[in-house]
């Protein structure tokens, strides 16, 4: 069942800044909606205080995080060891974007927390409310080898308003047809 700690303590802190992806888990309150579960580079991930945490979210295929959390809020966030000791971390807590909006004050608290991206979405936000460590034994071991660039190659072919479009196209509904916050 592992341990809860009502807080991210500074071990949990280090623990995730070793990591090198963590994946994010979010689900409608349909009782036939699609639960949404994503891995992303750790590189965008900030853990802003023992009990707040965001990541930079860039443009992908779907929205559905941002879908989610307009409806009802809840998120769990977790990093497994893929080297070293085992050990896996979930944070749970009520997330929300934040977009990148220069009239937005919490757009620009939050941004300088983070290196720029030219796909730039949002920020997910989210107020942790419990953490749990478990004993991850049966994650296995990898390599980290290194990052990809797809994604900076392919916005940068977008351009700013084949990017824009994109967003229009695919990032509007949910694949459950919930509204996202974009637009």
């Amino acid at each position: 069942m592992g341990k809860f700690f009502n807080e991210i303590l500074e071990q949990h802190k280090d623990f995730v800044a070793h990591q090198k992806i963590f994946f994010v888990a979010t689900a409608p309150m349909l009782a036939n909606g699609h639960v949404n579960l994503s891995p992303k580079d750790n590189a965008s991930f900030r853990v802003l205080s023992n009990t707040k945490v965001a990541y930079l979210d860039i443009i992908g295929s779907g929205n559905e995080t941002a879908a989610h959390l307009l409806d009802n809020g809840r998120i769990t966030f977790m990093f497994c060891a893929f080297d070293g000791p085992p050990n896996i971390l979930r944070f749970y807590g009520k997330g929300r974007s934040v977009l990148p909006d220069g009239n937005n004050q919490e757009w620009n608290d939050l941004a300088p927390n983070f290196a720029g991206h030219i796909a730039t979405r949002q920020i997910i936000v989210a107020d942790i409310d419990l953490v749990q460590t478990s004993c991850g034994f049966s994650v296995p071991l990898y390599d980290y080898i290194g990052e990809r660039d797809y994604a900076v190659k392919w916005a940068k072919t977008k351009g700013e308003q084949g990017l824009a479009d994109y967003k229009q196209q695919k990032n509007r509904i949910s694949l459950d047809g919930l509204p996202t916050p974009l637009y």
